[in-house]
């Protein structure tokens, strides 16, 4: 295999940014795209989709899969790393954090329920499968016909769903019904699902956070909608200003654009703010003002790292909490995950979408929705109930279960702190506490160069940075502009999920890296 002995020259990207925009020659708008005479061209594509846009997985995360490709093969030999962190994403496993035994105890047993009879007859040490983990797998059968290879309810399996009104019953302190409930390949289905029913056209808009997780603004691209942006404020810890929601629906309708519900990310991803409870009451006063639906998008609630100064609070409590007249007026939909939290298990794809104040007709086009899938995969379902229901004080499994738990959030505490900590050491460099989630989402002051040499590619300076950054470093993070930020301000967002012996060592390449950068960039 020929070497490629020049790293930098093999380093060429081949996807261009629209966050900055090119002549006319280069514009890659649905209108102007070259057509062609097969059907399956983007030229000849739902314009919506063409439209759409998912930064997480975008041009910086293709660069890295080609660059890593081209180091298993040998190819680049003079790079300045041996391998690609993958900080773009929260996907705590790819990144060596290990799974909870009680979940992969009880899956490993409803998937071959063979392994019951062998521990039951003492083929199989009790050891390797305790009792409790036993006696939930054969819970779970009986109460799954068919075992995981059937289809399920379309809604969920009926027993996690019970699950999962128990758990929000006994976090929130109010009643939660079961049949509310649906069980999702995860929770972005679930927010997928809801803002696909809401949107009817163009003039129909959904209220997104700036900063905020893409997933939101590419459904409602490519649904056909219109984005109406709300500013979270950096200088306040990213905190959500009712002023600002109140400028922005203004600004909508005066522009005919009718905003039908308001998405809210708890803890915040990019951002990693924790809203309060009294910030929570204001919002939902808000959309009980301005007859808006609620999305609460409530994935990191295990992922608050200062407790006591600011607790999670679930939307659904703080809404039961209101005054008549608006607890059992606004309408709210609740997600939740597997991905996240201690269990971090994204590739079996569970979560769940509580509906609150949904009317019965409205409930019934949902059903009609998620049937057409007729139903998420059963192993994520299960792994959802899982997650609500974890091992008991007395049960056998508890001891190791908590301390696996705890270590995973002690662990991730400390690289939240670590990794701002880092970053705030940098030149130029300002990043707000992660107090949830999994993320830090600095803002980055560039030298003019910078944005001179981006302009020269078509792409915007915090993307030219990120490449740059990644071609240096080889670590892969995602830009500001794909998740939104205020006009003439540049970020990025990192995960601090690498392991936390590496973390250091990250921190330390990226921080030499971006010295020299700024040195280069302004002329010294």
């Amino acid at each position: 295999m020929k070497k490629l002995k020049n790293y930098a020259k093999a380093f060429l990207p081949t996807t261009i940014s629209m966050a900055t925009q090119p002549p006319e020659s280069l514009k890659t708008d649905w209108l102007t795209l070259p057509t062609s005479d097969q059907v399956f061209h983007p030229s000849n594509l739902n314009p919506h989709l063409v439209k759409m846009e998912y930064a997480v997985r975008g041009l910086l995360v293709q660069t890295a899969e080609k660059l890593e490709a081209q180091l298993r093969r040998g190819e680049l030999d003079d790079a300045p790393f041996d391998k690609i962190v993958y900080c773009n994403i929260g996907n705590p496993q790819a990144l060596d954090d290990i799974a909870l035994t009680f979940i992969r105890q009880v899956l490993a047993l409803v998937t071959y329920p063979g392994l019951i009879d062998a521990v039951r007859g003492g083929q199989i040490s009790e050891e390797l499968f305790p009792s409790d983990t036993v006696a939930r797998a054969e819970d779970i059968l009986a109460s799954v016909p068919g075992g995981v290879g059937a289809y399920s309810h379309s809604m969920g399996i009926p027993y996690v769903r019970q699950k999962v009104a128990q758990f929000i019953e006994e976090r929130d302190g109010y009643p939660s019904d079961p049949e509310a409930i649906f069980i999702t390949d995860g929770a972005s289905p679930g927010i997928s699902t809801v803002i696909q029913s809401l949107i009817r056209g163009p003039n129909d808009g959904i209220l997104l956070p700036v900063p905020q997780y893409p997933l939101y603004s590419a459904t409602v691209a490519a649904c056909g909608g219109t984005q109406v942006d709300y500013y979270l404020d950096e200088a306040n810890g990213w905190s959500l200003d009712v002023a600002e929601l109140d400028r922005a629906v203004t600004e909508a309708k005066a522009n005919g654009v009718g905003p039908r519900a308001l998405a809210v990310i708890n803890p915040g991803n990019p951002t990693g703010q924790v809203m309060s409870a009294n910030n929570i009451a204001d919002v939902i006063q808000f959309c009980a003002d301005h007859h808006l639906i609620v999305l609460a998008d409530e994935v990191y609630q295990e992922n608050v790292y200062d407790p006591d100064n600011k607790p999670f609070v679930s939307f659904k409590k703080a809404l039961m909490d209101s005054a008549p007249g608006v607890r059992d007026r606004v309408e709210l939909f609740s997600f939740h995950s597997v991905s996240k939290g201690m269990l971090g298990e994204c590739g079996l794809r569970g979560g769940y979408m509580e509906a609150h104040n949904i009317h019965h007709d409205g409930m019934a086009q949902l059903y009609k929705n998620v049937s057409v899938s007729l139903c998420s995969n059963t192993i994520g379902q299960l792994t959802v109930g899982l997650m609500v229901d974890p091992p008991q004080l007395g049960d056998p499994s508890y001891h190791l279960y908590t301390k696996q738990y705890r270590k995973q959030y002690k662990s991730l505490k400390r690289r939240a702190l670590a990794l701002t900590d880092a970053l705030n050491s940098m030149e130029g460099v300002s990043c707000k506490p992660a107090s949830g989630a999994m993320y830090a989402f600095p803002q980055i002051t560039l030298p003019a160069a910078v944005a001179a040499a981006a302009s020269d590619l078509y792409m915007s300076p915090d993307t030219y940075y990120c490449l740059e950054l990644l071609k240096g470093t080889g670590v892969c993070v995602v830009p500001g502009s794909g998740f939104g930020q205020v006009d003439g301000t540049y970020h990025f967002r990192t995960t601090f999920l690498p392991p936390e012996h590496e973390l250091a060592k990250v921190g330390e390449t990226v921080a030499k890296w971006h010295a020299e950068f700024m040195d280069k960039h302004r002329g010294s």
